[in-house]
């Protein structure tokens, strides 16, 4: 038998098998609709934004101000982070992660009824940002919640990395449904899509939203935070209480994260700026590139999560940042030739390094904090990385390739983030297949190191 929410009979062994496939469903889908969101805006910003709400800076100045906008997304999650990390280790996961979708979901549609500068000047570039300050709000909160919801409902320690990617499937595939939404309003004829027709992705969303609000009503709470509220072991303040025991853990993982969010927005955002504007490629043929990459990532996250529990969590992700940094000079080897069909080749290939990465890296976070405090350490852990790695990419490429006229250059900083990731992973605790259930600092299942000891 499975222990159930407070208050519940327990479930059985195929309630709950019933309940793990339900929140794997719920946190996938979930994550898909925060990440279309998300994304929209990263597709949007370098096609549009620059042109509609900078039209006096020369295109240089205006792309960097439009990146300007899209980074003010990244610095907001960790805010998110901590604001929902607070609630979802003091409420619950359920009721956390429905806010952040509805917070999330409602910004991005009203990013569509941003008017352009020819209507209201500065001020449509100021509601953007505000927009998408409230996004990245919301994403922050949202990555914590649907991780945990997999990963605690997982009913063996053997099989968590798998179970815990399963959320990450969220962003290749939140991914190419913002690529596809894109590339078809991209087939109106004329000033039709700067006109207009971007804005559609935007409204849709709100479609998106309803299916994902439905899906996440239907789940329960998770077995572990049930325990933990049965036991009376809920800390008042959460974000602090971990922030004071294991902000060694929560900076190792923000900075495990260099290499797999940086140069994932500099192939998935900095692209379409990069590859028009200097390999003269079309737009259509970037987004179809994308969207081939974000398909073979539907495949290569759960291969790699699932790979994790064999070699461990550790070791798989120590392998993917070293195949980073080498093949940052592959793609821009490769993109460099201006032919189109590398060029294709190279945005495809390019998340394979990412998924080794991004496959065990759910697990690899949410297992280095206990269980209490779970919510709060991952989501800042996760989140921070998006300040001094994922919001701060397009920018640093914009400025490196400006600077220095040479994709390499680029590639030079994806390196350095492969180096920060693989010392930050060589020193974060590997916990693949231990006892995830109880609280790390309690005296009866710590280990010789303060670690959980193995299960049994």
């Amino acid at each position: 038998m499975t222990s159930a929410p407070s208050g519940a009979m327990p479930l059985s062994d195929e309630d709950a098998r019933r309940q793990l496939r339900r929140a794997v469903l719920a946190s996938t889908i979930g994550t898909t609709i925060e990440w279309y969101d998300f994304f929209l805006y990263s597709i949007v910003t370098g096609l549009v934004f620059a042109k509609l709400y900078f039209p006096e800076s020369n295109p240089l100045v205006g792309t960097l101000q439009a990146f300007l906008i899209y980074a003010v997304g990244f610095v907001a999650r960790p805010v998110g982070a901590a604001i929902f990390g607070h609630y979802g280790d003091r409420i619950g996961r359920k009721a956390t992660l429905i806010v952040t979708l509805l917070l999330m979901g409602l910004a991005t549609f009203a990013v569509g009824f941003v008017p352009a500068y020819a209507t209201i000047g500065i001020w449509g570039a100021v509601l953007l940002t505000a927009l998408r300050f409230i996004q990245g709000v919301g994403v922050g909160g949202e990555w914590g919640g649907s991780v945990l919801m997999s990963m605690e409902w997982a009913r063996t320690n053997a099989h968590r990395g798998f179970v815990a990617s399963w959320p990450q499937f969220g962003v290749p595939a939140g991914l190419f449904l913002a690529n596809l939404a894109v590339l078809a309003m991209s087939q109106i004829s004329g000033n039709g899509f700067l006109a207009w027709g971007w804005r559609v992705p935007f409204f849709l969303s709100i479609v998106l939203v309803a299916v994902g609000l439905y899906i996440r009503l239907n789940i329960l709470e998770t077995p572990l935070f049930a325990r933990l509220l049965a036991e009376h072991r809920i800390e008042k303040a959460p974000t602090l209480e971990v922030l004071r025991r294991q902000p060694k853990d929560i900076l190792l993982s923000a900075f495990a994260r260099m290499a797999e969010q940086a140069p994932f927005y500099i192939y998935t955002a900095f692209v379409f700026t990069y590859g028009v504007r200097t390999l003269g490629a079309t737009r259509d043929m970037l987004l179809m590139a994308v969207m081939a990459a974000s398909v073979l990532e539907f495949f290569t996250i759960p291969l790699f999560g699932h790979v994790s529990d064999l070699i461990g969590r550790r070791r798989m992700y120590l392998i993917g940042s070293i195949a980073v940094g080498i093949f940052g000079f592959v793609y821009f080897a490769m993109v460099d030739t201006k032919a189109p069909a590398l060029i294709f080749a190279a945005i495809v290939l390019s998340l394979v390094p990412h998924a080794m990465l991004y496959g065990p890296q759910a697990a690899l976070i949410a297992e280095s904090f206990t269980g209490r405090l779970r919510y709060s350490g991952a989501s800042l852990g996760y989140q921070l990385a998006s300040v001094i790695a994922g919001g701060p990419a397009p920018l640093i490429a914009t400025a490196l390739f400006a600077y220095y006229h040479s994709g390499y250059a680029i590639a030079v900083y994806v390196l350095a983030c492969a180096v920060l990731s693989l010392i930050a992973a060589a020193l974060l605790g590997d916990h693949t297949n231990q006892d995830i259930s109880q609280e790390y600092d309690d005296a009866r299942t710590l280990g010789n190191h303060g670690h959980p000891t193995p299960a049994a």
